[in-house]
């Protein structure tokens, strides 16, 4: 009995608390790089359009905000490195937010009503982390033109539509909603 109550004692420290939590949050980084990196549509220098915010929102949500930020920022941090990016501190603390924002407002708000649920914390996550924080930080570092980055209003609008739509329909899923839950209550 006392070596349970150890293992659930150490779990409860880490940040994933379960090897199962943290190989399926390394398979959201890949999924991140995969669909951010080298599977997005390029307009121009500045705006690229894609869903690798996707699965950092669903890590976020689906397993807390402190796993989702850890997460996100992780994986800017490797798909930078990885396709040859600069890491730039600003966007990779507006991806990290991202995970963030989508997992306090997940379990902070609407937990009867799932579809409100997920588009409030989608919404807030690209609000927060795509339009405000990593436009600051590709204004500040490359100094893209306002006029640009003004686009990203839009097109984010779009994604967090789109998001909301995937990430909705897998949470009404019971199958899916059971393992989530069963890799959170160990």
């Amino acid at each position: 009995m006392k070596k349970t109550e150890n293992n659930s004692q150490t779990n409860k420290r880490r940040i994933f608390g379960t090897t199962k939590k943290l190989v399926v949050c390394a398979l959201f980084v890949a999924m991140s790089i995969v669909l951010g990196k080298f599977l997005s549509i390029k307009i121009g220098d500045n705006i690229r359009i894609s869903f690798e915010n996707l699965s950092l929102i669903m890590s976020g949500m689906f397993f807390g905000p402190v796993v989702g930020l850890v997460t996100a920022a992780v994986a800017d941090i490797v798909g930078c490195i990885l396709y040859g990016y600069a890491i730039n501190p600003i966007i990779t603390l507006g991806a990290a937010s991202i995970g963030f924002t989508a997992g306090l407002a997940s379990h902070i708000m609407l937990k009867n009503n799932k579809l409100l649920n997920v588009i409030v914390s989608v919404s807030l996550a690209h609000l927060i982390g795509s339009i405000i924080i990593k436009t600051i930080g590709l204004y500040v570092y490359y100094h893209t033109p306002f006029q640009v980055l003004i686009w990203r209003l839009p097109v984010y609008i779009i994604t967090a539509a789109a998001e909301s739509f995937i990430i909705y329909t897998l949470v009404r899923n019971k199958a899916f909603s059971e393992q989530i839950e069963r890799m959170n209550q160990k």
